[in-house]
C-alpha cells in the first residue's frame, strides 16, 4: 500500500469513527431511515453534480448492473441492518462486533478474489478483536451482550460492506471509482426514497442548521470522498490489506467518548489501543509469501 492511500484511510477511519457520534447527535430530528436517506442522497446529488469532472470511464453492461446492485446492498440494505442492530443490541457489544468487519472482509476476499493472507496478517486481526474486548471491558459487571438477533442482524450489515468490496474490485479494472461510486449512490438513494422518501422531507424541513451540517459531514466527507477514497485504494491494494485499518475506529472513537459523551478512561482504553496498533502494524506490513501478480483485464 503507498504511504499516502495509507495515511488517508487511518484519517478517514477517524472521520468514520466520529460519524457515529454526528449519528446520535441527529437521532432527536430524524430516525435512521432518514439520516441514510439523506446522507447517502447528499452524495449522490455532490457527485452528480462533479460527473462532467469525474476521472475514468463509466461503468457500462454488466459492470453497470453490478454498481447498481452494489449501492442497494450497502447504502440501503447494508446501512438499515447496521442501524437495526444496534437498536436491538448495545453500543458495548456493536463495538465488539465491529471488530470482526476487517475479519469477514479478508476472509472474503480470499474466498472470492483468491487474496493470499499472510499468517502474520491473520494475528494481527486477532489482536484487533482482543484490543476492542480490552477498550469495551467485557469482563465488567456492567457489560451487556446483546441477544442473538441483535448480534446476527448487525454482522449481516458486514457481508453488505464486504460484498461492495469484493464486487467492485473487478470492476475498477474497466470504470473510474468516482463513478462507479456515484452510480451505487444513486440506486441506494433511489431505493432509500422509495421506502421513507415523504417522512424524511417533512422531518427536514424541520431541522436546524447545526443538523443541516452534520448530515453534510456525513455525506460529502464520509461518504462521497470516504467511500471514493476506499475504491481507489482497493483498486491498488488487496482488499484484505485495506480492510485492516479499519481497526482504527475504535481507537479514535476513545477521544470521541471521552470529550463527547463525558466518558472516564480506564486501563482497558490504553491496553486495548496497544493491542489494537500491535495488530495493525503486524498485519500492515505482513507480505505473503510466493504471491502471484494480479491479472488486469484489458
Amino acid at each position: 500500500m503507498k504511504p499516502v492511500h495509507l495515511a488517508l484511510l487511518l484519517l478517514f477511519n477517524v472521520f468514520w469513527a466520529v460519524s457515529l457520534s454526528a449519528i446520535q447527535a441527529l437521532k432527536p430530528h430524524l430516525d435512521y431511515g432518514g439520516i441514510a436517506t439523506l446522507r447517502f442522497g447528499g452524495a449522490a446529488v455532490s457527485l452528480l453534480v462533479l460527473w462532467p469532472w469525474l476521472p475514468g470511464a463509466t461503468p457500462r453492461g454488466k459492470d453497470l448492473w453490478m454498481s447498481l446492485l452494489m449501492g442497494v446492498t450497502v447504502f440501503t440494505l447494508g446501512h438499515r441492518l447496521q442501524v437495526g442492530g444496534n437498536l436491538l443490541g448495545s453500543a458495548g457489544n456493536c463495538s465488539i462486533l465491529m471488530a470482526v468487519e476487517p475479519l469477514l472482509t479478508a476472509v472474503a476476499a480470499a474466498i472470492f478474489l483468491r487474496e493470499q493472507i499472510a499468517p502474520q496478517r491473520w494475528l494481527g486481526f486477532s489482536l484487533g478483536i482482543v484490543g476492542v474486548a480490552l477498550l469495551n471491558r467485557v469482563w465488567a459487571d456492567d457489560f451487556q451482550w446483546a441477544g442473538l438477533t441483535a448480534s446476527v442482524v448487525f454482522m449481516a450489515s458486514f457481508l453488505c460492506e464486504a460484498a461492495y468490496s469484493i464486487m467492485s474490485k473487478p470492476i475498477l479494472n474497466r470504470a473510474g471509482a468516482m463513478k462507479i461510486l456515484t452510480v451505487s449512490l444513486v440506486a441506494g438513494t433511489l431505493a432509500n426514497l422509495a421506502i421513507d422518501g415523504p417522512t424524511t422531507f417533512a422531518a427536514a424541513r424541520r431541522m436546524p442548521l447545526s443538523a443541516w451540517l452534520w448530515v453534510a459531514y456525513l455525506a460529502i466527507i464520509c461518504t462521497s470522498i470516504g467511500y471514493g477514497l476506499w475504491l481507489v485504494v482497493i483498486h491498488e491494494t488487496d482488499v484484505n490489506l485495506t480492510a485492516m485499518t479499519i481497526m482504527v475506529q475504535p481507537v479514535a472513537g476513545v477521544p470521541v467518548a471521552v470529550l463527547w459523551l463525558g466518558e472516564k478512561l480506564h486501563a482497558g482504553h490504553l491496553w486495548g489501543s496497544v493491542a489494537i496498533i500491535a495488530g495493525l502494524v503486524i498485519g500492515l506490513y505482513a507480505k505473503p509469501g510466493g504471491q502471484a501478480p494480479q491479472k488486469r483485464s484489458a
